[in-house]
C-alpha cells in the first residue's frame, strides 16, 4: 500500500527541515559507534570498581569481556501502581540474559512521579520537570560506558519521555522499553467521573469519593484510561521499540514475565557485537516519529505528547512542530474509543484487537510507514502479531485479529469513529494553543462567550462554589506555563466545567497550562504560548472580553483591542518555594516554549 499523501508530505518537510540537526546527531552517535564497545577500553581499576560486587559467573564473564552486557534503567517504586511490578524484572532479566550468555546490571534508577497523587498540590508543579531529570538520571546511569545494550523499565507521563531523551543520548546503544501493562479492569470510568462531578457539586461527600477513586484505582498496573501513561506505551510499540503484542498485557501473569525475559534476549541479540546491530539512534528516525504521531491520532491519545513528542524527537536532531501534528491530524482517523473518548479501558481495547489490528489497519490504509527499522529487525508489518505463551511457558506470536471484536471500541480505518484525529492546534491574537475536540460533542466546537481571568485552579474552584459562573463563560486560568510554576496538569478543572456544560451553558477553557491526559469533554484551549509569565497576549485578557474558540477552524481570538494594554504581572513566589520547587529554579527560568517541548535541553 503507498503511503498516503498527507503522511509523505508531512515526513518529507519535517525530514528536510530536520536535515541539519539529525546530520549532527548522527554523527555523533556513529563517532560513538566508532568507540564501541567502551567497556574493553577501560582501565583495570575502572572495570573491577564495575564488577566488584557481581556473582562468580558474571563476573567472569565481565572480566573477560566477550559476553554482552545489559544495562537496566529502571523507574521502580512500590507507591506508584503502574511501576510497582518492576520490583521483580532485575532479577528476570538478569536470568535471561545469563541463560544466552549474557550479563545484566541495574545501571540506575530513574524517579518515577504520579500525576494522579499530586494532582492540586504543590507537587505537581514538579511533573513537567521530572522528564528532563529522569533524562539527566538515565545520561548518568549509562555514564560508566559498562553497556552494550539497555532495557529501559518506565511507564508513565513524563518518565517514557524522559527515558527516551536520555537513551537518544546514547543513540549507539540498541534499547529496548518493557512496559508492566496496566492494572485490570475496575470500577468503569464513566462512573467515577459522574461521582467526581457529583462531589463537586456538594450531592455526595469525601467517602463516596474515595471508595469511587479506590474501585477504579485498586492494583498494581497502569490507570486503565487512556491517559498519557497508556499513550506512552502505545507509542513505544508503534515506533518499534517494544516487542510486538507486549503493550497492554497485564502484570502478575505468565505472558508479561515471558515478555520481559524475551526483551532483555532480544537487546542482547541486537548489539555492536552481533550481526543484527539496531541502535536506538538509527531506529527513532523521522519516519518512526511520524508512525507515533499517527499511532497518537488514530487512538485519540493524550495531549501531553503535543509537548512530549518534540522534545523527544528534538532528542534525535529532529524538529517537529504543532503544524505537523495538526496536518496529520486532517489525514488520520479516529479509530478507538477508550475513555475519555469513550466508555472502555485500555482492557477492552487490547481485548477487541489492540496494537496488532490498529497497526495492521493503518499499514492498510497507508497511514503508516511500514519502512522502518524496529528492535525486531522487520519493518513495522512484524507489529501487526498478538502475543501469546506457548506450551512451554514461552512467548510466541499469532497473526492479531482481521475484525474487531468489539467495534464499540475499536474500528477499521475504513469506517472510523470519525475521519480526523481529533487534535488541532489553534491560533490567532492570543498566540498558539492545541486542542484535542475527539471527545468533544460536535456543537460544541465552537464557543463565543465572556473572559473570566483566573489565576489559580483553586480560584476557579471557588467561584463555581460560590455560585460565579453559572453562566456562558470561557475561564481563562493563566500563568499556569512552564516558566511561571513549571506548567502543572489543571485536571481539577475538568469536574466543574463539566458541571457548567452540562447545565447547557457554554463553556470553554483557555489556559497556558496543562490538561490531564484524562481530560475529556470540555472545549480547552491549552498550552497556549507565548505563555503569561512571557508577556502573551493572554497576560492581557480582561474580564468580559469575548472570546471565540473555533476548533474546527484551528482559531482562538480575542475580540477585543490589546494593543495599548499592558501585560498583567502576577506574584509567584509562592510558587517558588516548598515541596521541592526551590530546587527547580533553574528549570523554570531556563525552560522553552510549549510548541518547541516545553524542555531545558538545547536542540541538537
Amino acid at each position: 500500500m503507498a503511503v498516503n499523501e498527507t503522511i509523505s508530505a508531512v515526513t518529507e518537510n519535517i525530514i528536510a527541515r530536520s536535515r541539519a540537526p539529525r546530520r549532527r546527531y548522527l554523527d555523533k552517535i556513529d563517532a560513538a559507534i566508532a568507540l564501541s564497545p567502551k567497556r574493553k577500553a577501560l582501565g583495570c581499576a575502572n572495570i573491577a570498581h564495575g564488577f566488584a560486587a557481581c556473582g562468580p559467573h558474571d563476573k567472569n564473564a565481565l572480566r573477560n569481556g566477550n559476553a554482552p552486557n545489559l544495562a537496566i534503567v529502571t523507574a521502580y517504586n512500590d507507591m506508584l501502581s503502574a511501576h510497582q511490578p518492576f520490583e521483580t524484572y532485575p532479577a528476570m532479566i538478569r536470568e535471561a540474559a545469563r541463560a544466552v550468555g549474557g550479563t545484566a546490571q541495574v545501571a540506575g534508577g530513574v524517579p518515577a512521579m504520579c500525576d494522579g497523587v499530586t494532582q492540586g498540590e504543590t507537587g505537581m508543579e514538579l511533573s513537567l520537570f521530572s522528564r528532563d531529570v529522569i533524562a539527566l538520571s538515565t545520561a548518568v546511569a549509562l555514564s560508566h560506558q559498562m553497556f552494550d545494550a539497555a532495557v529501559y523499565l518506565g511507564v508513565c507521563d513524563k518518565i517514557v519521555p524522559g527515558l527516551i531523551i536520555g537513551a537518544l543520548s546514547f543513540g549507539h546503544l540498541p534499547a529496548v522499553f518493557i512496559p508492566a501493562g496496566p492494572m485490570t479492569s475496575g470500577l468503569p470510568n464513566d462512573e467515577k467521573a459522574k461521582i467526581r462531578q457529583l462531589y463537586a457539586e456538594g450531592k455526595v461527600g469525601r467517602d463516596q469519593l474515595l471508595e469511587a477513586e479506590a474501585l477504579s484505582y485498586h492494583g498494581p498496573g497502569t490507570c486503565t484510561f487512556y491517559g498519557t501513561a497508556n499513550s506512552n506505551q502505545m507509542l513505544m510499540e508503534i515506533m518499534g521499540l517494544h516487542l510486538p503484542g507486549s503493550t497492554f498485557v497485564n502484570p502478575n501473569t505468565p505472558l508479561r514475565d515471558a515478555i520481559t525475559r524475551e526483551s532483555a534476549r532480544r537487546a542482547l541479540s541486537i548489539t555492536a557485537l552481533g550481526n543484527d546491530y539496531q541502535p536506538i539512534g538509527r531506529i527513532y528516525d523521522e519516519k518512526a516519529v511520524v508512525n507515533g504521531v499517527v499511532g497518537l491520532l488514530a487512538t485519540g491519545g493524550s495531549t501531553n505528547h503535543t509537548m512530549h513528542l518534540i522534545a523527544m524527537a528534538a532528542a534525535a536532531g529532529i524538529a517537529l512542530t504543532w503544524e505537523d501534528l495538526a496536518e496529520l491530524s486532517q489525514a488520520v482517523p479516529l479509530m478507538a474509543r477508550v475513555y475519555p473518548n469513550g466508555k472502555a479501558d485500555v482492557n477492552h481495547f487490547n481485548a477487541a484487537g489492540g496494537m496488532g489490528f490498529l497497526i495492521r489497519e493503518l499499514l492498510g490504509a497507508g497511514l503508516l510507514h511500514e519502512d522502518v527499522q524496529t528492535i525486531m529487525g522487520t519493518g513495522l508489518s512484524g507489529y501487526t502479531r498478538e502475543a501469546k505463551l506457548g506450551a512451554d511457558g514461552e512467548l510466541i506470536y499469532a497473526d492479531a485479529v482481521h475484525k474487531s471484536a468489539d467495534e464499540k471500541v475499536l474500528r477499521g480505518a475504513r469506517d472510523p469513529f470519525q475521519p480526523t484525529g481529533g487534535l488541532n492546534v489553534l491560533s490567532g491574537n492570543l498566540g498558539l494553543s492545541v486542542i484535542k475536540t475527539s471527545s468533544i460533542p460536535a456543537d460544541r466546537h465552537v464557543i463565543e462567550a465572556p473572559a473570566k481571568v483566573f489565576h489559580s485552579q483553586e480560584e476557579l474552584q471557588a467561584a463555581f462554589k460560590a455560585g460565579e459562573l453559572n453562566r456562558d463563560v470561557v475561564a481563562v486560568v493563566r500563568f499556569q506555563g512552564p516558566k511561571a510554576n513549571g506548567m502543572p496538569e489543571l485536571h481539577r478543572l475538568t469536574p466543574p466545567l463539566a458541571v457548567l456544560q452540562e447545565r447547557g451553558l457554554k463553556v470553554a477553557l483557555v489556559t497556558d497550562g496543562r490538561m490531564s491526559g484524562a481530560s475529556g469533554k470540555v472545549p480547552a484551549a491549552i498550552h497556549l504560548t507565548p505563555e503569561a509569565a512571557d508577556g502573551g497576549p493572554i497576560a492581557k485578557i480582561r474580564d468580559g472580553d469575548m472570546i471565540r474558540l473555533d476548533a474546527d477552524q484551528g482559531t482562538l481570538e480575542v475580540l477585543a483591542d490589546l494593543s495599548a494594554r499592558e501585560a498583567v504581572k502576577a506574584d509567584l513566589a509562592a510558587n517558588e518555594v516548598g515541596t521541592g520547587r526551590e530546587l527547580f529554579q533553574m528549570f523554570r527560568r531556563n525552560a522553552g516554549r510549549a510548541d518547541q517541548g516545553a524542555s531545558i535541553f538545547e536542540a541538537v
